[in-house]
């Protein structure tokens, strides 16, 4: 077992989730790709693309180069759009298109950490205007996330503000720590890619789920827990009651802009059941 409801005369601690094949079975910045199809922010070749860039995805996920050529591609790709218009139609597709790629093992998981009496915060390097949703979907207390730079119209410049990436998804954690009274020595993080290495180092717990080759080494060389998370679920086959949850404001650590929500098209040019033990989820 995770543990009972922690005594809160102790420091606070949270739950840190990698978003893509961690929670959800595919890719968030992809997923979107039709909607922004139909909505005119991409075209017909640029879908395509996300068809192959989905399939390298899930392959063998995406290794150092490939995410700084999605940081790059992000300024020509984003400027321009008008970011009520992506809002309007990450919210209009959400539960179609989001939901049914929830990972069971990770939304007991995460319940199991709300029971524990921890926070649960998502970092992730897609943007903003498809995490929050998601967290908020989630139940989730937090974002980290990918902002875009918005001008006084309203439109992306094509300027990347934050990238939450890497080392810097760890500095974002080390911030949230230090704001909110987080000891990291007792909390826990949970991503399937060596590049959030940085993130997993910064907390006590740390688990590899659904690992890259690379990351299960380095899982393997220093002890962590593997997991296999491998059943989606819609979340109102969990709870046929289920609605978006009510927890008061999802707050956004450092998220706000979010045109990061194609960028893994670079890639082809390069609530609620009983808590679930960690113990009971795949280990390899």
């Amino acid at each position: 077992m995770l543990g009972v409801v922690e005594n809160h005369s102790l420091p606070r601690t949270a739950a840190f989730f990698d978003l893509d094949k961690t929670v959800i079975a595919k890719s968030s910045t992809l997923t979107f790709s039709k909607s922004f199809y139909q909505g005119g922010l991409i075209n017909r070749r640029a879908v395509l693309r996300t068809a192959y860039a989905q399939f390298v995805f899930l392959a063998g996920g995406a290794d150092h180069d490939q995410m700084e050529r999605m940081r790059e591609y992000l300024s020509a790709l984003c400027k321009g759009w008008n970011v009520q218009q992506v809002r309007e139609l990450v919210a209009e597709t959400l539960h179609d298109l989001i939901d049914p790629i929830i990972y069971d093992e990770a939304a007991s998981l995460i319940e199991e950490h709300h029971t524990a009496g921890r926070d649960v915060v998502i970092v992730s390097t897609s943007g903003a205007e498809v995490v929050e949703p998601i967290g908020e979907l989630l139940g989730a207390d937090r974002v980290v996330a990918t902002r875009m730079v918005v001008g006084e119209d309203g439109c992306f410049t094509g300027d990347v503000e934050y990238y939450a990436y890497g080392p810097t998804k760890a500095e974002a954690i080390r911030e949230l720590a230090e704001s909110e009274g987080y000891d990291l020595s007792r909390c826990y993080a949970y991503s399937d890619s060596v590049t959030d290495i940085p993130m997993l180092e910064s907390v006590g717990h740390p688990y590899a789920v659904n690992p890259d080759r690379a990351l299960r080494r380095e899982a393997t060389t220093r002890g962590w827990p593997v997991l296999v998370f491998n059943r989606p679920v819609r979340l109102k086959q969990r709870l046929p009651a289920f609605s978006m949850p009510p927890r008061p404001a999802l707050m956004v650590a450092a998220a706000v802009g979010a045109a990061a929500a194609t960028a893994g098209l670079v890639w082809y040019a390069s609530r609620r059941r009983p808590p679930v033990p960690v113990e009971q989820f795949t280990r390899i």
